[in-house]
């Protein structure tokens, strides 16, 4: 009887990236892949022509990023699987994949060949796989936006503290969003006393790893 084989593509803009995974399936006869590119904005076209279970896709690639990719995947090929390659797991971007692309991994470039083929099975399968790390990232991205929601920062409060972090004074923070220095004060009160925060240093941290303003 003849083995179906799970057809796989591959785009990375790093060519040694896809000769080093396609040296890793060498061997595991039930995976073909139909095509490899380091051009990510050519995939689209690529898929309407050749049937594809999964897709290996990088994140940071120029032309057309790996998480928008997977966007265009998900809309025009909802049965194709994805799977993220990258060189790290930014929980941020990981849950953005998830919510929007529906994808079905994601696992970091330092794996070995093991791992990678535990991954293509599961997800072959129907089923999932993500990276320890990736994990942990996401629990962290999880945690942090549910204290963020808790914290409920208005956002005017949060408009202020971006200035803060711009070492405005009250004055000219009055002056630029045109309220009394009183009024700033207040918010200010509040920000701490919300952020659990007592200087302006601890404030600042706190809201660049909440994600309130952009380092």
């Amino acid at each position: 009887m003849k083995m179906t084989k799970i057809k796989l593509a591959i785009v990375d803009d790093h060519q040694i990236v896809i000769d080093g995974i396609l040296s890793m399936l060498k061997g595991y006869e039930n995976y073909e892949v139909v095509f490899a590119t380091t051009a990510p904005q050519t995939v689209i076209e690529k898929l309407a022509t050749t049937k594809v279970d999964i897709l290996l896709t990088d994140i940071m690639m120029p032309g057309l990023a790996g998480n928008e990719l997977a966007k265009l995947v998900k809309k025009n090929y909802p049965a194709i699987k994805i799977l993220a390659l990258s060189m790290s797991g930014v929980g941020d971007l990981v849950d953005e994949m998830i919510n929007e692309a529906d994808i079905s991994g994601y696992v970091l470039k330092n794996i070995g060949q093991q791992e990678l083929v535990v991954a293509l099975e599961k997800i072959a399968g129907g089923g999932i796989y993500f990276h320890e790390e990736v994990l942990a990232e996401l629990e962290k991205t999880g945690t942090r936006k549910k204290q963020t929601e808790e914290v409920r920062l208005t956002e005017r409060e949060i408009e202020i503290t971006r200035l803060i972090e711009k070492e405005y004074n009250n004055k000219q923070i009055a002056d630029a969003l045109f309220i009394s220095e009183r009024t700033v004060e207040t918010h200010r009160k509040n920000i701490f006393r919300k952020t659990g925060t007592n200087s302006v240093i601890g404030l600042i941290k706190y809201a660049y790893e909440h994600k309130l303003i952009a380092k």
